[in-house]
């Protein structure tokens, strides 16, 4: 059933890339595991898969072993200071960085390691009080103090868009953050770069495709209703 619905997600990808003018290759499918066995992880690598999403360092740290090394993990939950450790050289980028407190703490243990970090700013496009992230007014100034860590760099901007029953809803906010990231890549700041945007979950993907996401998020889509 996982090879179907993967199908499937990556024919609707494609079909919306074509719509738009893009190409599908531009768009990287992550496949949303958090709380899934390994067995099912197994399937969608079966199928194909090689980037895989996770709410939990422990998850991450508890399936790696257990799956082909060549998985590519991304941390795209709330990461809470002090589990920075553990997910640094375990995912390949951090999608939530939702605050400089945390991104400073992310430098310091990446400084630690002697290692370099990937990492997207999360930003409430939306506004909703239950989420995190830095407002749209507040990522260029965040921007900005990033910048200047040595093995932190910012490769793009990621959001959660509101939990809607028409995807067409969250269209604008989609497009909102398009835009914004093509005004700060344009102001050309060292160390920091626009090129992911993490935008889309199961529900509204498409759009968010169309809206020029690069990376899709989709966990039910593909491994059914938790």
């Amino acid at each position: 059933m996982i090879k179907e619905n993967l199908d499937q997600v990556r024919e609707t990808i494609n079909a919306a890339c074509i719509r738009a003018g893009r190409r599908p290759e531009e768009v990287t499918l992550i496949a949303v595991s958090k709380t899934k066995p390994v067995p099912m992880l197994e399937e969608a690598y079966a199928a194909g898969t090689r980037d895989f999403g996770e709410n939990k360092v422990q998850e991450i740290l508890a399936k790696k072993p257990e799956l082909p090394q060549d998985i590519r993990w991304h941390m795209i939950g709330h990461l809470q200071r002090n589990k920075v450790s553990q997910v640094i050289g375990n995912a390949v980028m951090i999608h939530s960085v939702d605050s400089l407190r945390l991104a400073r703490q992310i430098e310091a243990e990446a400084a630690k390691k002697e290692v370099d970090v990937d990492i997207l700013l999360e930003v409430n496009v939306a506004r909703e009080e239950s989420k995190y992230g830095f407002m749209l007014e507040e990522v260029e100034d965040a921007v900005m103090a990033i910048k200047d860590f040595p093995h932190v760099h910012i490769k793009g901007l990621m959001t959660i868009a509101p939990f809607v029953d028409n995807p067409e809803e969250n269209r604008g906010i989609f497009k909102k953050l398009f835009e914004f990231a093509v005004d700060i890549g344009r102001k050309n700041i060292d160390n920091v770069t626009m090129g992911v945007l993490s935008m889309g979950m199961t529900g509204d993907y498409e759009v968010a495709v169309e809206e020029g996401a690069t990376m899709v998020r989709v966990g039910t889509g593909i491994f059914g209703i938790r």
